[in-house]
């Protein structure tokens, strides 16, 4: 996943200290017995601490993803959760705290070597080295926080992908779970508190997805707030067709009247093909409005539904 790999961002404490640790035990390493061996020593702190703080800092940058060359699907996820433009401009001062502690490094080596005492110029150089550090403290801490929501984001590749929607207890994980080649991985999300379930399957050497949607598409569009609704529009950059499931029997718990209102919204929503299956053919009749039906309980025209996904999914594609 492409936020998967970000790794934890230190904050400014936990970087100096590290540096520093470092620095005095580089120190150690060195015979201090005359003035120009105590300049090597000096030297030897400052350019080890210069250098983890240069490298980490500009590492950090580095592993956050470019959100210039990002998928629509994430880009969009991204600017709801942390705001793209805000990351950028926390990330460009963390990059120039790794470049200006290099070119810093740099400067006071060059002065150590005209002093009289290198002690009192890296004692200097770390002064102004942890003040450039502290100053991006709070960038770090924003880049950590992002880092956090970033990675609860689902796992949505770039395979085509079917969108199961519907009321709750309707069967949408029990069709998403049926149909793919293993269980489905759920996945926190962040915009509700149920989270997303992704499955995969594959045909003719394609690997499709099918993204069950509990706590986003099984309630009326009216009821969610800004960011739902965002995030139900990042929907539209991967889903290729949706598999709206109705309940004829009502036995989960919503009358057929509001199934369909939903489904209604969400044509107006979606500018993609929408499938309507009738589940639990088993108990009930497949009622008006459904294209074709279907038992996730007892299987029975499960595959059928999966076969027309994916022949509608093609025609898109073509």
């Amino acid at each position: 996943m492409i936020f998967e790999k970000i790794p934890t961002v230190p904050t400014a404490e936990e970087l100096l200290d590290k540096s520093f640790r470092r620095a005095t035990r580089a120190k150690r390493g060195k015979q201090v017995l005359d003035r120009e061996s105590k300049l090597k020593a000096e030297e030897s702190m400052l350019l080890t601490a210069a250098n983890i703080l240069s490298d980490n800092l500009v590492s950090i940058v580095k592993k956050f993803p470019s959100f210039d060359q990002m998928p629509p699907f994430y880009l969009e996820l991204a600017e709801i959760l942390v705001g793209v433009e805000e990351m950028k401009m926390n990330l460009a001062s963390v990059q120039w705290a790794g470049n200006k502690i290099h070119e810093m490094a740099r400067k006071y080596v060059g002065m150590m070597r005209d002093s009289e005492d290198a002690k009192v110029v890296r004692k200097q150089a770390f002064a102004r080295m942890a003040s450039i550090v502290d100053s991006v403290d709070g960038n770090l801490r924003f880049l950590n926080d992002a880092r956090n929501k970033l990675k609860k984001l689902p796992d949505i590749g770039e395979g085509p992908a079917i969108v199961v929607a519907g009321y709750p207890n309707v069967g949408k994980s029990s069709f998403v779970a049926l149909v793919s080649s293993a269980r489905p991985e759920i996945a926190p999300y962040p915009f509700t508190t149920k989270g997303l379930a992704v499955g995969h399957f594959t045909r003719e050497g394609i690997r499709y997805q099918v993204i069950d949607t509990p706590g986003l598409l099984d309630r009326p569009l009216e009821e969610r707030n800004e960011i739902e609704l965002q995030a139900i529009s990042a929907l539209k950059h991967v889903g290729k067709v949706i598999l709206y499931i109705i309940d004829p029997s009502e036995t989960c718990g919503f009358s057929l009247d509001k199934q369909m209102h939903l489904l209604a919204e969400i044509k107006k929503e979606f500018n993609v093909p929408i499938l309507v299956a009738a589940n639990k053919a088993d108990i009930s009749a497949p009622g008006e409005g459904a294209d074709m039906s279907m038992s996730t309980l007892t299987g029975e025209g499960v595959e059928a539904v999966l076969e027309q996904l994916v022949e509608i999914v093609t025609k898109v594609n073509t």
